[in-house]
């Protein structure tokens, strides 16, 4: 039997333990989510910031709905590249380091900056340095989905914006368009993302339009593409040579609307890209049964989707790489 002050310290010991084990639960939950991100990170010190952030990303779609996906694209440029560390919003510094805004992939390609400076005024203007332009895409990312007609979700908060930037970086970590299903599923799983989240995060094709400098050689050369779907592209947006700006809806029944449409033209063998085109209809088993399924059932995709877009967000900058949250998401302070 314990005595009084021994069944004291025995219950009190016993107290610590589950303490600690609860805040050790905290901890891993939070790491887990990556950066230590939280869904209440703002609510105390900026809770006005999912409403104008809103309100900004239905501002710009209203005005042009092609920049919905342009800041859904803006997002996943960013988190590729060395984590979601707005990294891809920084402008070059003359001597100093170049951006990532003029790398391979984005140079000429990525848009709507705009769009995220004037959300960051206004958010500046409701609570001063406060939240991070990393944060600020990762909702507007988010509500660009949902304005389209896709799915909402909850977005983990509490990133850093990052003071360095790498061209070669970009130009190493973005998937290239004429990537085959090995190349995708590698540079997935580097980022810690599975088949499905591959297959769900590509769905984002489903809106928004490509270059004809990017889609030439699949509708030319790829037995692959439909024979009237890359005649059609041939004759009337992308010649063999020049119209290399030319414009193609990614999905053209509904190109600005956020639906499983991607799906089902990738089993019809009529999609853009021969990075898309690679997840179907090459024999594989990796990918080609998540095609059918989320053409069949767009509820289904709505939810991967939502939540591949959670893990995306959680990808991290390198431990140790600091951060700051930027009064101007285009240059460091």
């Amino acid at each position: 039997m314990f005595s009084g002050a021994s069944l004291f310290f025995f219950l009190q010991s016993v107290l610590l333990w589950h303490v600690w084990m609860l805040l050790m639960f905290f901890f891993l939950a939070g790491g887990a989510q990556g950066q230590g991100l939280s869904r209440g990170f703002y609510n105390a010190t900026c809770p006005a910031l999912q409403a104008v952030v809103r309100r900004g990303v239905a501002r710009a779609v209203r005005r042009e709905p092609r920049m919905g996906a342009s800041i859904l694209r803006l997002f996943f440029h960013d988190c590729f590249v060395n984590g979601c560390d707005a990294s891809v919003l920084l402008d070059d510094v003359p001597g100093n380091f170049t951006g990532e805004k003029n790398a391979g992939p984005n140079a000429n390609s990525l848009r709507g900056y705009e769009v995220i400076d004037a959300i960051k005024a206004q958010v500046e203007a409701s609570c001063n340095a406060t939240v991070s332009c990393a944060d600020i895409l990762a909702l507007a990312a988010r509500d660009a989905v949902n304005l389209l007609g896709g799915p909402s979700w909850t977005v983990p908060l509490g990133r850093r914006d990052t003071r360095n930037t790498s061209a070669g970086a970009a130009n190493t970590n973005l998937p290239p368009p004429d990537a085959g299903l090995p190349t995708l599923l590698s540079m997935f799983r580097a980022k810690g993302l599975d088949a499905r989240d591959l297959t769900a995060l590509s769905g984002a094709h489903t809106v928004g339009r490509a270059r004809c400098a990017v889609f030439r050689s699949h509708i030319y050369n790829d037995s692959a593409a439909d024979t009237a779907f890359a005649a059609g592209l041939r004759a009337s947006v992308c010649p063999a040579a020049g119209g290399d700006g030319n414009l193609a809806p990614l999905e053209p029944q509904a190109p600005d609307a956020f639906d499983n449409g991607y799906f089902r033209d990738l089993v019809a063998r009529r999609v853009l890209l021969r990075s898309d085109q690679a997840l179907y209809g090459a024999g594989n088993g990796t990918t080609d049964g998540l095609v059918r399924a989320y053409a069949a059932n767009g509820t289904a995709f709505a939810a991967d989707f939502a939540a591949a877009m959670v893990r995306l967000g959680g990808l991290a900058p390198a431990a140790g790489s600091g951060g700051e949250v930027r009064l101007n998401c285009r240059r460091v302070n």
